[in-house]
């Protein structure tokens, strides 16, 4: 059985999640922080992108799983990864500039709340 889709999206992310680590290292190397983020706004935002990407990227990764391994349509797949994507790209975008409400925030938590949303959905329907 290949999990093709399911690895690519959860590949792509991971350099994302990487490269959200490295600018929390980044800051807490300018701020000389090791813990917490010692009441600097940016290192606060950057701590608080990670992690909500790490929040929400796994139960959705493993709800894509699920659906490949029962053998969902390929294009189904492809919608909901790339929901993913572009959700978590339009967030971190969106906190990165602002820490209240900005379009590309919003923009990207409905795409992620959606994509896990129809999965869920998907995946008990699959009983049926």
């Amino acid at each position: 059985m290949n999990i093709e889709f399911t690895a690519f999206y959860a590949g792509i992310l991971s350099l994302l999640y990487i490269a959200l680590s490295f600018k929390v290292i980044k800051l807490r190397r300018k701020f000389k922080i090791g813990i917490g983020h010692g009441e600097e706004n940016d290192l606060h935002k950057a701590i608080r992108v990670h992690a909500n990407f790490s929040e929400y990227v796994p139960i959705a990764l493993f709800l894509l799983l699920l659906l490949e391994i029962n053998s969902s349509e390929a294009w189904i797949l492809h919608v909901l990864g790339s929901m993913l994507f572009l959700g978590r790209i339009l967030h971190v975008m969106g906190l990165s500039k602002s820490s209240g409400v900005s379009r590309a925030r919003i923009f990207g938590g409905v795409l992620t709340f959606t994509m896990i949303i129809v999965a869920s959905v998907l995946n008990i329907l699959v009983v049926y």
